[in-house]
């Protein structure tokens, strides 16, 4: 699951060369977040159900 969600935030960064503006959450990067019940390092599936997503500063879906 680490490898996954490295592949999908910092290492498509780098291929698209934009690691100096994406995959992270630092001061000054462009950064979407989810939330997610439970923790993706043990079991990958809870990203199929988020709970919470933003995108560009703004709440796009929210469940209870």
């Amino acid at each position: 699951p680490a490898d996954t969600l490295r592949a999908a935030t910092i290492v498509a960064a780098k291929v698209l060369a934009m690691e100096n503006a994406l995959g992270r959450i630092a001061p000054g990067f462009a950064a979407d977040a989810v939330a997610v019940r439970g923790d993706p390092l043990r079991d990958i599936s809870v990203l199929r159900s988020p709970l919470l997503i933003i995108k560009d500063g703004r709440v796009v879906m929210s469940r209870p």
